[in-house]
């Protein structure tokens, strides 16, 4: 996979669990085929939307292998190997070159460890060194607690197998010089939703981002219209991303407001894993007045 190949829409599908918390196979493929159908270019397997946290080098391996065998060359298949050691990201790293990956979706160290210019580039110097896959940078403030500067994210492009970063930055200042430098050298992935149609217009190659999967505009079409001048049809599709990523990531504790959306649109996205507890009904009746305002439809 080069950087020609990461573009359009990408999304990261969720992993559907049982109330026991097994994985529900069959309800996997029918998602994998959902995004297929909306226009997906690539799926990312072990993301935040698919629970990474919650599950084993093992179950990530057997995702990308089913992801592999239902695709059958229609779309790439990405997974995501963050982790707070470098060992548990080595460890996905061997799932994901056993089970064919065709790239791999990296933070540096997550969620609870910050890192230092140090940190940062010998995190990368272990993984480069494990596996010739190409590479993903996943810049996620939120989750990472810092960012990464645009010249950190240049080092890290000109010194390892990097084709791409999901850039989730909410600070379009950031977005603005990101693109301007580093726009036609990698391929730049807008991550919060709302971002998607103005950083087409300025350069972005696609989207890693959640909310395309209930918009009325066709994600695989959002390239032609973000790209475009502003019309009613931009206007709109802008306004549900922007409404819907408000809802998805104001509403319960994350992904449990995704995967009620989804089911309520009759996709089998089942429950989280624990300790995620399912969305409330007060969380549910919320969605399903928001779904009510941009008239999506649900059952």
């Amino acid at each position: 996979m080069k950087k020609e190949d990461l573009y359009g829409y990408v999304p990261a599908i969720v992993t559907p669990f049982s109330d026991t918390g097994e994985i529900i196979e069959d309800a996997f493929v029918e998602l994998f085929e959902f995004l297929i159908n909306r226009g997906a270019t690539t799926i990312c397997i072990a993301g935040d939307n698919g629970e990474s946290w919650a599950l084993s080098a093992a179950e990530r391996g057997r995702l990308v292998r089913l992801a592999k065998d239902t695709a059958k060359g229609r779309v790439y298949v990405m997974m995501g190997i963050s982790a707070p050691t470098i060992a548990a990201s080595l460890a996905y790293v061997r799932a994901a070159e056993e089970n064919g990956a065709d790239a791999l979706l990296s933070m540096p160290q997550t969620y609870v460890l910050k890192a230092s210019q140090a940190e940062l580039m010998a995190r990368f110097d272990k993984v480069s060194a494990a596996t010739a896959k190409p590479l993903v940078l996943y810049n996620s403030p939120r989750r990472m607690g810092f960012s990464l500067s645009v010249d950190q994210t240049e080092t890290l492009m000109n010194n390892h197998n990097v084709i791409g970063i999901k850039e989730s930055q909410r600070d379009f200042f950031y977005h603005t010089h990101l693109l301007q430098r580093l726009g036609d050298k990698m391929s730049v992935m807008t991550g919060p939703c709302h971002y998607i149609l103005p950083n087409f217009a300025l350069g972005a190659k696609g989207f890693i981002a959640t909310g395309p999967e209930f918009t009325d505009l066709k994600p695989s079409e959002m390239a032609t219209v973000g790209a475009g001048a502003p019309d009613a049809i931009w206007r709109h599709a802008h306004y549900q991303l922007t409404v819907l990523y408000e809802l998805l990531m104001g509403t319960a504790t994350w992904p449990a407001s995704f995967k009620a959306a989804l089911n309520l649109i009759g996709l089998p996205a089942g429950v989280p894993r624990d300790p995620v507890m399912p969305a409330t009904v007060d969380d549910i009746d919320k969605i399903k007045r928001t779904f009510d305002q941009l008239g999506i439809s649900y059952s």
